[in-house]
């Protein structure tokens, strides 16, 4: 059990970090510091209100909940920056485990008959299948930058969608928005995995990780 938390600063995250590890179950915590449908952090002066989208802002998150627990913690990242291997970098370097990629891409959706963001917020976060591509290109950024493992986030759908990304460099995989139309959709794309690997002739999914193979 991976729990997934969130908090308005650094000494949030602390609190509820440290509360969990009091828990009886969990294997592991991942600091969400990149959903972009939070507003405190923008009051901060953090970028975009996502506090993944600033290196410094990372590393002090993480560092302080590394202090907080014991338990193996993960990081997820968020698209929307510049450089995510920089932050990569900082969350590796501040304590992290494991890094996260990645979380929803910032977008929009408008209602035209009243003119107004369809959305309260004005913009939120876009998921599911079209992000692929993106969070593909992430994971091979950041699995480049780090030492730490990679867990690949971001459209899987299938099980070739999770070999895309062992293939890219992610250890392991998360699903996310299919599960909301389809609970058993992590169950289905685990089976389809396995069968994927049985028609590469792999024994394990370990064989995928980071077997990209790029020109010179």
């Amino acid at each position: 059990m991976v729990v997934n938390c969130f908090g308005n600063d650094a000494d949030g995250y602390a609190a509820i970090v440290e509360r969990l590890s009091a828990c009886q179950g969990i294997d592991a915590v991942e600091l969400n510091l990149s959903s972009p449908n939070k507003l405190e952090w923008a009051a901060l002066g953090v970028p975009g209100g996502i506090p993944a989208a600033d290196a410094r802002a990372t590393a002090a998150i993480v560092a302080r909940a590394r202090r907080a627990t014991g338990l193996p913690l993960w990081v997820k990242l968020s698209p929307n920056v510049a450089d995510i291997a920089e932050v990569a970098v900082a969350a590796e370097e501040a304590g992290a485990d494991a890094i996260v990629a990645i979380n929803t891409l910032r977008g929009m959706a408008v209602d035209v008959e009243s003119r107004r963001p369809a959305l309260a917020s004005t913009s939120g976060g876009l998921s599911g299948p079209a992000i692929k591509p993106v969070a593909l290109h992430m994971v091979r950024e950041i699995a480049r930058s780090v030492s730490v493992p990679v867990v690949g986030v971001g459209g899987i759908t299938a099980g070739r969608d999770a070999a895309e990304f062992m293939v890219t460099g992610a250890s392991a995989v998360q699903v996310g928005t299919a599960s909301l139309y389809d609970p058993a959709a992590p169950a289905r794309v685990a089976r389809e995995l396995a069968a994927l690997l049985d028609q590469l002739g792999e024994p394990s999914a370990a064989g995928l990780v980071g077997s990209l193979v790029e020109e010179a």
